[in-house]
Order: C-alpha cells, then sequence, then structure tokens
C-alpha cells in the first residue's frame, strides 16, 4: 500500500508542475493549496530533492522548481523517491533477504508478475500524463 507521503509526494509535484510560472513555488503556496501540513511537506520535498526531482532557490524569492520537465517524470520516480522499492515481497526487493525457499516457492512467481505490473503502470505515467488526465476527469 501507498502511504501518505506517496500520495502527498504525487499531489505535490503535480501541483509544483501546474503552478511553475518560472518563478519558485513556495512550501506555504502548495500546503495551502493541497491542504499539507507544511513541516510534513518539508519531508517530503527533501526527499525529493535529494532523488534529484526537485531542485531548491534559495533567498527571499526561494523556493522549489521541478528538476526536469513534467514528461520527464513519472510516477515511479515520484514514489520510490518517498516511498522506496514497491516490491510486493521481500524477497523481490533490490538488495532484500534471500528467502530459504526462493527456488520452490509457488508464491514467487505471482509476486514477480505483481512487482512487473505495479513497475510497468507507475514508470508508464507520467507528471504530465497525470495532471492531463486529472484535468479531463474534472
Amino acid at each position: 500500500m501507498i502511504s501518505s507521503r506517496g500520495r502527498y509526494a504525487l499531489r505535490i509535484m503535480a501541483d509544483m508542475a501546474e503552478h511553475d510560472g518560472g518563478e519558485p513555488v513556495s512550501i506555504r503556496e502548495i500546503a495551502e493549496r493541497q491542504d499539507i501540513s507544511a513541516k510534513y511537506m518539508e519531508q517530503i520535498v527533501s526527499a525529493l530533492v535529494r532523488a534529484g526531482l526537485v531542485r531548491s532557490v534559495r533567498g527571499a524569492q526561494g523556493g522549489y522548481h521541478l528538476a526536469m520537465r513534467p514528461a520527464e517524470i513519472t510516477a515511479g520516480m515520484i514514489l520510490r523517491a518517498t516511498e522506496g522499492d514497491l516490491a510486493p515481497s521481500q524477497c523481490l526487493s533490490p538488495g532484500g533477504a534471500a528467502c530459504e525457499y526462493a527456488g520452490t516457492c509457488p508464491s514467487r512467481n505471482v509476486f514477480r508478475r505483481l512487482y512487473g505490473a505495479i513497475n510497468g503502470v507507475i514508470d508508464g505515467i507520467t507528471l504530465e500524463e497525470m495532471i492531463r488526465e486529472s484535468e479531463t476527469e474534472n
């Protein structure tokens, strides 16, 4: 299950993309529009900066910009930056603990296929598409 951190990260990134008029967007502005605690948002944005998805601008007129165009950022990039790996089972997670039954476990193929489907969906949707699809739904 995707936590509030991952869900909020998607909303924050969409908000930045929609309100980027060339000037940095402040945490306070996004927090008000998205009804997210500014303190919690700072933690999320910090993870997005570390992942290279968001760039910070210091100073009185500072704030945040997307580090890439919305068409270059996928939902998968955003979710992995905030959630970590999304493997449905520890045995499939990169660097995860090896299971002693990995070679004979009948459920491993189920989890492998699920993991492939998850990655296929989140890596196949860009931030630009998320925004465009949201606009057509509303």
